[in-house]
């Protein structure tokens, strides 16, 4: 019996990075650094990105968001307010919708952006703990938000989204005292999946620990200046 092995999943990888390439090329001529913000569906992604962009805006770097989404503009009507230049990109092209941004509907989206007028584009990606981490976009790095609120296994059954960030935000701190939870057990998880991972703790609610996450990304956009 005569056999065809398709290659489907390597050819479409292969081509979104190609694009992702193609999207580098732009971010980097204009000096800009990108980094590519990942989370499970309310994990607190937004609410972050709120506060530390008044840390971004006091340490005098420009800082826009593309804002991924099925559908909607609540998050991004939320950050526009904050006088940021925000693009949105919703995914929903039928079927319910993509549960991703891949490099394609970045490139969709380069036009709009405003990159001579910006040091720091933030992408917050689609709420999701599997695609987004298979597609790159172009990006800097990728930043994982991940809450106390769903689980201390969660790097175990998802442990690419994990292994493909630099930086693992542990979001909700603040509830750790109304939680049967081990914070010390959920970041051991993290480093047996990707041991090079920095660690924050934070509380997008009470603002604990957002300035060191402030800081990480005003170090970002200062490495993309300099290489460019």
């Amino acid at each position: 019996m005569h056999r065809t092995k398709v290659r489907v999943v390597e050819d479409v990888l292969d081509a979104n990075n190609t694009i992702a390439r193609a999207n580098r090329d732009d971010f980097d001529r204009h000096g800009v650094a990108v980094v590519n913000l990942m989370s499970a569906p309310g994990a607190g992604k937004t609410r972050l990105l709120e506060r530390a962009l008044d840390g971004l805006a006091a340490a005098g770097v420009r800082a826009g968001v593309l804002e991924g989404d099925v559908q909607g503009s609540f998050d991004a009507d939320r950050l526009s307010a904050l006088h940021v230049p925000v693009v949105q990109l919703n995914t929903d092209g039928g079927f319910g919708g993509e549960c991703h941004l891949d490099a394609n509907m970045v490139r969709s989206a380069v036009p709009a952006l405003p990159l001579d007028e910006i040091d720091l584009l933030i992408v917050e990606n689609v709420g999701n703990l599997v695609c987004p981490a298979e597609f790159r976009i172009g990006e800097d790095a990728r930043i994982m938000v991940c809450s106390v609120t769903e689980g201390e296994d969660k790097p175990l059954k998802y442990p690419l989204m994990f292994r493909a960030c630099e930086l693992v935000l542990i979001n909700k701190v603040d509830l750790l005292e109304h939680l049967d939870f081990d914070l010390e057990r959920l970041e051991h998880h993290v480093r047996q999946v990707n041991p090079d991972a920095r660690l924050m703790r934070v509380s997008a609610r009470t603002g604990e620990g957002v300035d060191g996450f402030s800081r990480w990304l005003v170090e970002a956009a200062a490495r993309a200046s300099v290489a460019a």
